[in-house]
């Protein structure tokens, strides 16, 4: 398939797509290209990974059934420039319709992904170190705190000298935890050195995810491929069978601090009562939502500093509070009190609502189902740029099918927070409340798709606090609306 000039056609992969390109492209997966059919269903079988494979999981690209015919394309980053040009060798399906054969690489260098600065080709961390030295690689998705800082010490030192690469798992889009894993670099040795990557976590757009125990293993080859003789992986799953891997795979131990000593240390060497474990991911957001410090026996304090710099205290940060209900719940009333009450409290407000919405940002759009999602997600596009810079959105539409709430609470928390308000009013008390005479014009088939009438409404089983307005009043449902978000702790007590 080519355009009317005969040039290839053009094509912008999702993430997993463009997370395998940039692989091929800085040279850490050794294949060509995308794979065949047989080569990727030779992977996909339960178990290790045949002998001999190059390559511990499939590699392949999902297009669009209308590239099903395509001889080449050019692929994209997601602003359109060139990564790379496939040569399709093979088109076959899979769920959807997935391309193979081997890529060229675009004449410029990749400039799309964060931290583009640290995503270092094979050759580049190869050509800059001896490699008669050995090396350990520490693969990471999280940050480092005390634990792992400690484990890596010991490892170095086991090692008599190694040098030590830290590969930080960073998604093309966004910079994951990669800040709080630089700033542990004074805690590192001198010489330490840091690459960003990406790892995908499935075969292509769209396919299931795979097991920790097969990222663990993809993430020991990528160590591999940078010239690593040893690694430590860190959140990133660990292999079923170390052996399997392509370096050693240092063994997962449990490392606990000792009270007594004032120092990390293996769990077997600590009397139980001296033994205090590592804080978990719901402690350390726990404490920095409600702007408490880390303590210093847990992690550096620039680990700390960084980790309050990415999550900010609730009062301080970016919220999407997202009313959902049908026409003539209450949503908007309650939406508007709401609103008032949070700027009461300090916070900069912005008041969303359906009906104004529709006729400014939305201009123009139908009630068609399309429609009616792109007006949804263009209230989440607007709503996640106020919680951005801090903000309160409060959103007040229909918004009648779960899977664009889904998108708008992805796009949300990628910037702030999302609280999930649904407004359950009965029906039958919102048809008699109907000022508009929407609803008589929907039975009267008037309006078509009339949510409630002639279109579902898909009631929300995310919902972070569920009103009734046929059962309390304004002031009680605005009530109980701050009291959750004060109790959350987005506003100030």
């Amino acid at each position: 398939m080519t355009d009317p000039t005969g040039a290839p056609a053009v094509f912008t992969p999702g993430p997993q797509g463009l997370a395998h390109l940039e692989l091929l492209l800085a040279g850490i997966c050794p294949l060509p290209g995308f794979m065949t059919r047989d080569e990727a269903a030779r992977l996909e079988r339960p178990g290790p990974p045949p002998a001999g494979a190059p390559w511990p999981v499939p590699v392949t690209l999902a297009v669009p059934d209308g590239l099903a015919d395509a001889r080449a394309l050019v692929l994209t980053d997601p602003e359109g420039a060139p990564l790379a040009e496939l040569t399709v060798t093979e088109a076959h399906r899979d769920g959807a319709v997935r391309l193979a054969g081997p890529v060229r690489p675009a004449a410029a260098a990749p400039a799309y992904g964060s931290l583009r600065s640290l995503r270092s080709t094979v050759e580049q961390v190869r050509s800059a170190r001896d490699e008669r030295r050995p090396l350990l690689a520490v693969v990471t998705d999280r940050p480092l705190h005390h634990r792992a800082l400690a484990r890596i010490r010991s490892a170095l030192a086991g090692l008599g000298g190694a040098d030590l690469l830290v590969l930080v798992d960073a998604p093309l889009d966004g910079e994951g935890a990669a800040p709080a894993v630089l700033a542990a670099r004074e805690s590192l040795p001198e010489d330490a050195r840091f690459a960003v990557v990406t790892l995908p976590t499935a075969a292509a757009d769209g396919a299931p995810e795979w097991s920790a125990q097969r990222r663990g293993l993809l993430a020991a080859h990528v160590a591999a491929a940078y010239g690593a003789t040893h690694v430590l992986l860190e959140g990133v799953g660990e292999p079923a069978e170390p052996a399997e891997a392509p370096v050693k795979v240092l063994p997962a131990e449990e490392w606990v601090y000792d009270t007594a000593r004032e120092r990390w240390r293996p769990a077997h060497e600590v009397a139980p009562e001296h033994a205090r474990a590592e804080w978990d991911a719901a402690a350390v957001a726990e404490a920095l939502d409600r702007g408490r410090p880390l303590p210093a026996w847990f992690t550096p304090a620039p680990v700390a500093a960084a980790l309050s710099r990415m999550r900010p205290p609730r009062t301080e940060r970016g919220l999407v509070l997202f009313f959902t209900g049908l026409s003539g719940s209450g949503k908007s009333t309650v939406a508007r009190g709401v609103a008032e009450q949070v700027r009461r409290a300090g916070r900069t407000v912005t008041l969303l609502d359906g009906d104004v919405v529709r006729r400014l940002l939305s201009a123009g759009l139908t009630f068609s189902r399309a429609d009616r999602d792109l007006n949804i997600r263009r209230i989440g596009y607007v709503a996640s740029e106020i919680a951005r810079h801090g903000g309160v959105a409060v959103c007040a539409p229909i918004a009648p099918y779960a899977a664009t709430r889904a998108e708008v609470r992805r796009m949300a928390e990628e910037t702030g927070d999302f609280f999930l308000v649904y407004v359950a009013t009965p029906i039958e008390v919102c048809e008699a409340r109907d000022r508009k005479g929407l609803y008589a014009k929907a039975r009267a088939g008037q309006i078509p798709e009339f949510t409630g009438v002639s279109d579902p409404y898909e009631v929300p089983e995310d919902a972070d606090l569920v009103l009734d307005t046929s059962q309390e009043s304004e002031a009680e449902s605005v009530a109980r609306v701050v009291a959750a978000l004060r109790d959350g702790g987005w506003l100030p007590d």
